[in-house]
């Protein structure tokens, strides 16, 4: 190959050093040549430089500086000596900080003293270099020995070349090792296929994660690799294109493999350039730099970072699609070559090939174009069948060129789709393999754009496209018998939803319109409205599908920002569902979202705030729209439930009446007649103690199911809410709920809802005994508790900007102010609120937290000193800013 520096190859600078005996020095001037070709190299990247010319650029240099150094120490005398570059750097390729993989391969039984010397000498110059160097020394015997043991050193070996040295050796070497004598074509097959499944287990089977690794990950340069290295083995084939003359892959699948590789090496090289190293992770530290380098600009609401996400993720999803394809093709070609096909046929279109269904012909979609959807309602209604035969596959994406308007106006097909909806079987993995053969982002062309359409945050953890399929799956698991104990209630719900399909059309339009600008529910809501009708279906399914979608965010909305013990939240909320068949839909749709958004976003607290607003909902709507829960009413039921507990326990009802008759209403509205009793007898029982009252428990009542609960009873003191969630943050732990309470008596009754770091609730019993013993001796002197406590903040979330915004309002009814405050979540933050308010003289009550990726977005009901509402706008306008200010600055 012939490569054109900018600099000349110095090799009489060097010779000159090494003929004066300075033979230690030459690394000076191979230091040179090192910086001057990794400068041009960037230079040359950011000019737009083919990245397969700059690759292999690289590669050549390296070749040359070895192959002078191996001169230069004389080892190029020893004739049964050579020096091979192995893997990656075999293949011509390395990127700025790729490892250059070398093996000294000789024809002896052990190296001699000097020639051992001198390769040891080599390899160290090497290193001194500062080169990343994966460096082995092996006889023809022991690679012969090494390749039968491991399949990534046969890997290895199969793509050396030599550098310098007798040549034979190398191809004496391949022959031992090739598949004459090891690993046979089967056996690596199968052994390559097995290591791709252990590696894409790894990054959890998707093409999607936030922060990629483009070498490893499900549609990543491993992929590629993978077909070239079998399509060698067993077929003889030089490269990856020598498969069109194979039969195996068409000019334009190479194209996309070809294109896609070269995105992947423009990203990795990127990523060197910037780490200063090998770096495969498309990690949030690097994202912009590399958006930049590419030439994305923010525009029309689409962030630059989320533009080349966007490309990076398409390319991996064709790359994964292509490599599940190819390797198929070769299971039938090398593990299935000399079986006898079973044929069933199912009609004149479509039959099964041992298990795996099939065209009848190449023309039955030109014949019949509806056959495109056909072929996945086959699937869904039989669950026997395999999957989709990769000659099929091909001929599927070859011809979705054929879905037009025309297409998705035929009655055929809107009934064909309808039927795939209200199928029995695989429903997400068939909807899947639509949208990698191209057809669903072709039949639903909104679909179409929000492939690969990423959120540049840690809430969303999925593009928006495997988000919505996901959101289908989970529809799908609701009615299976396994997942009834971990969904209980949606579970029943599911069940009785009287058109399921209505419920799996929701999922698919919820999230559509996401990258258009503008509301997306309001935006989704029009096209589901449309499709549903376009498809056959009624004005009230339609109107209920477009409901469900335009309102997809309101119960979890709810849930995690307004007090579900309220009754006025409850009527308020059962005012806007109307009737329980909306309310079970959209308990179903918002489950399903959730669990799909984020894996540990859905946790017991959160489940237990759904479950509690599902279940009062219902109460009322059952009660009638027209017929309210009656707060009173609510909190006599409360004290004679608490009552009737405490009675059974032998506690007096004056003694409960004399705590009760210094609490106002709100305590009997927000907690419950069982956190009432066990309160009640606590504070009793502590009369005549000193300090503060704190008790820890596990919780399994439907209102904080899963959580630990922390009741604190002590003397009302200004700073009491910053101490006791600084100490809970110390601890490691996630305040979920705060609910503060004032007696008459200026004691605090506060009640803490927390899981620990990872969102799971506490079950070591020591540790509830450490949790409790700290907030005793925290609030026994909570003026003197140090200033908030000072944690690292996570890598992640270092890399996002997000402005404090605050929101404050009255709330009239319930006279208290809401103060919500969406910002950059980090460790101490409620207490950093907590002293804000202090300062600004305001009494905390409520706070209802949320954390949503990096985003913390929590919702607080204050009020002054003499428990109103803040009326003046100055004063609110002055807290707002402060907090602004103050949480701004801090992040």
């Amino acid at each position: 190959m012939s490569v054109v520096l900018d600099f000349a190859f110095d090799t009489e600078l060097l010779d000159t050093r090494i003929l004066n005996g300075d033979v230690k020095l030459p690394d000076a001037g191979y230091r040179e040549i090192l910086k001057k070709t990794r400068e041009l190299l960037f230079e040359r990247f950011k000019a737009g430089e083919d990245i397969r010319k700059l690759v292999r650029m690289r590669a050549w240099v390296i070749d040359q500086l070895l192959a002078h150094a191996w001169c230069g120490l004389k080892l190029d005398q020893f004739s049964d000596v050579a020096l091979l570059a192995v893997g990656g750097y075999g293949r011509g390729e390395l990127h700025p900080g790729s490892d250059i993989d070398v093996m000294v391969l000789h024809s002896q039984e052990t190296l001699g003293d000097h020639e051992s010397q001198a390769v040891s000498g080599f390899i160290t110059l090497l290193w001194d270099l500062g080169l990343e160097v994966g460096a082995s020394v092996r006889s023809l015997a022991e690679c012969i020995d090494a390749a039968r043991d491991d399949i990534t050193i046969a890997t290895n070996l199969m793509e050396s070349r030599t550098i310098i040295g007798d040549e034979k050796l190398r191809i004496e070497m391949q022959a031992s090792t090739g598949p004459e004598h090891l690993w046979p074509g089967k056996a690596f097959f199968k052994a390559k296929w097995d290591e791709q499944i252990e590696r894409h287990n790894k990054h959890n089977n998707t093409e999607y994660n936030l922060e990629p690794d483009i070498k490893n990950a499900p549609g990543g340069l491993r992929d590629i690799q993978t077909v070239g290295w079998v399509a060698k083995r067993h077929f003889g084939a030089a490269t990856v294109e020598d498969l069109v003359g194979h039969g195996f892959i068409t000019e334009a699948e190479y194209r996309q493999l070809s294109e896609g590789l070269a995105l992947l090496w423009r990203i990795r090289f990127a990523l060197h350039m910037i780490a200063g190293r090998s770096e495969n992770r498309l990690l949030f530290d690097y994202q912009r730099q590399v958006a930049l380098l590419f030439g994305y600009t923010d525009q029309n609401g689409n962030r630059a970072v989320e533009q080349l996400m966007k490309a990076y993720y398409r390319a991996a999803m064709n790359i994964s699609m292509l490599n599940e394809m190819l390797l198929q093709y070769f299971d039938e070609a090398i593990l299935r070559a000399h079986e006898t096909a079973v044929i069933t046929p199912i009609n004149s279109r479509f039959q099964l090939r041992d298990g795996y269904i099939e065209v009848t012909h190449n023309e039955v979609f030109k014949r019949t174009p509806s056959g495109l959807i056909e072929i996945f309602v086959l699937l869904g209604n039989d669950a026997g069948i395999l999957g989709v035969r990769a000659s099929t596959a091909r001929l599927v994406m070859e011809s979705a060129d054929l879905i037009d308007e025309k297409f998705r106006n035929d009655i055929r097909n809107t009934s064909l789709f309808v039927e795939l909806l209200r199928c029995q079987h695989a429903l997400f993995s068939s909807l899947r393999r639509m949208k990698r053969y191209g057809i669903l982002g072709r039949y639903i062309p909104a679909f179409g754009n929000i492939i690969g359409q990423m959120q540049y945050d840690l809430f969303h953890i999925y593009t928006v496209d495997a988000h919505t399929l996901l959101v289908l799956k989970n529809m799908r698991r609701f009615r299976y018998a396994e997942v009834q104990e971990k969904f209980p209630v949606v579970a029943k719900v599911a069940q009785r939803l009287p058109k399921i399909e209505l419920l799996y059309l929701a999922g698919l339009f919820h999230d559509i319109a996401k990258g258009r600008g503008g509301d997306h529910s309001t935006l989704g809501a029009i096209d589901a409205r449309e499709f549903c009708l376009h498809h056959g279906f009624g004005k009230w399914d339609a109107n209920l599908v477009a409901w469900l979608t335009e309102s997809h965010l309101m119960m979890s909305m709810t849930a995690q920002k307004k007090d579900v013990s309220d009754p006025d939240v409850i009527n308020e909320f059962a005012q806007k569902v109307g009737d329980i068949v909306h309310l079970d839909y959209l308990y179903a749709l918002t489950v399903a979202d959730i669990c799909a958004t984020n894996p540990n976003l859905w946790n017991s607290w959160r489940a237990s705030l759904l479950r509690q607003l599902y279940t009062q909902t219902k109460r009322a709507l059952r009660r009638g729209l027209g017929n309210p829960i009656d707060k009173q009413e609510w909190i006599a039921e409360t004290r004679a439930a608490a009552m009737d507990i405490l009675e059974s326990d032998n506690v007096n009802d004056g003694d409960a009446n004399s705590v009760w008759d210094k609490l106002g209403d709100d305590y009997f509205l927000r907690e419950t007649p069982q956190d009432i009793a066990w309160h009640t007898k606590a504070i009793l029982q502590h009369q005549g103690s000193n300090g503060p009252l704190v008790l820890v428990r596990q919780n399994n009542s439907e209102q904080f199911e899963g959580a630990t609960q922390i009741f604190v009873y002590t003397q009302d003191l200004p700073n009491l809410f910053a101490a006791s969630v600084a100490a809970l943050d110390q601890l490691h732990l996630t305040v979920m709920d705060a609910r503060i309470i004032t007696a008459s008596s200026r004691f605090s009754l506060d009640t803490y809802i927390v899981l620990d770091e990872n969102g799971e609730p506490l079950n070591d019993d020591q540790r509830l005994d450490h949790i409790r013993d700290t907030l005793i001796r925290t609030l026994s002197h909570p003026d003197r508790f140090p200033e908030i406590v000072q944690r690292r903040m996570p890598r992640q979330l270092k890399h996002f900007d997000v402005k404090t915004q605050v929101t404050i309002s009255n709330d009239i009814a319930n006279q208290r102010t809401i103060v919500e405050v969406i910002t950059l979540d980090r460790p101490g933050l409620l207490a950093r609120v907590g002293r804000l308010f202090m300062e600004a003289g305001v009494e905390l009550h409520n706070a209802r937290i949320a954390t949503l990726g990096e985003r913390a977005e929590d919702v607080f009901f204050i009020t002054d000193k003499q428990h109103h509402p803040i009326s003046d706008p100055a004063v609110c306008e002055q807290l707002a800013n402060s907090l602004r200010e103050q949480l701004d600055q801090a992040a």
